[in-house]
């Protein structure tokens, strides 16, 4: 089987070795961490410079997490990034506010059961992200929820939490847009095992091409 459409997330990027790496095995989209909580957090400024020295056709994406509209629009007036990701509590009216924002948003939300989905239709964003819950981080922790409880309908969803090389082609097949990746190929955190990633693109590569 062949899924064209799907694109590939290497999220938490954090220098530029991993970046060209990402992008030279097929990366679609780097993810770039501006919470400063986070271990891969990266700043605007070091992100930029790593931006400039990767092709233009790949996607980038800032991460944040419970910003203020004066933040999103410090980082959005730059102009670097093609994607806005909210992994935070952002309710449905603050993300449907950001029309006048010239990048594409994401909105994650964190599932622990079925109902946790129920959210989705309430929010406008060009893409949803589903991440598995855990209540001390937002993302970034290698768990996942049950799969099969994802209904694609008219929704263009990420699907992120728990991605390896092992299982990243049953993540593919679920039929969403994106599979986001990031501790899953990682050494340590903010440092990415260019072997798992590897393995990771080598076996999802009859899905992709």
């Amino acid at each position: 089987m062949s899924i064209l459409s799907v694109k590939v997330k290497i999220c938490g990027i954090t220098n530029q070795e991993d970046a060209q790496a990402a992008v030279d095995m097929g990366a679609d989209i780097l993810g770039f961490n501006f919470y400063p909580r986070s271990p891969r957090y990266i700043e605007v400024s070091k992100t930029m410079e790593i931006i400039n020295q990767i092709p233009t056709y790949v996607d980038t994406a800032g991460i944040l997490v419970n910003p203020t509209e004066e933040q999103i629009g410090d980082i959005s007036e730059i102009g670097f990034l093609n994607w806005i990701q909210f992994h935070g509590d952002e309710t449905p009216e603050f993300c449907n506010s950001l029309t006048w924002l010239h990048a594409k948003t994401i909105k994650a939300l964190r599932i622990r059961n079925r109902k946790d989905l129920d959210p989705v239709k309430e929010y406008r964003t060009d893409a949803i992200l589903l991440d598995c819950f855990n209540p001390k981080a937002y993302g970034g922790t290698g768990e996942r929820f049950d799969w099969d409880w994802i209904d694609n309908g008219y929704y263009r969803f990420f699907l992120a939490g728990g991605i390896t090389a092992d299982n990243a082609a049953q993540a593919i097949e679920t039929g969403v847009f994106a599979i986001d990746v990031c501790s899953g190929i990682e050494a340590t955190p903010g440092r990415k095992d260019h072997q798992k990633m590897k393995q990771l693109f080598e076996n999802i590569k009859h899905l992709i091409h």
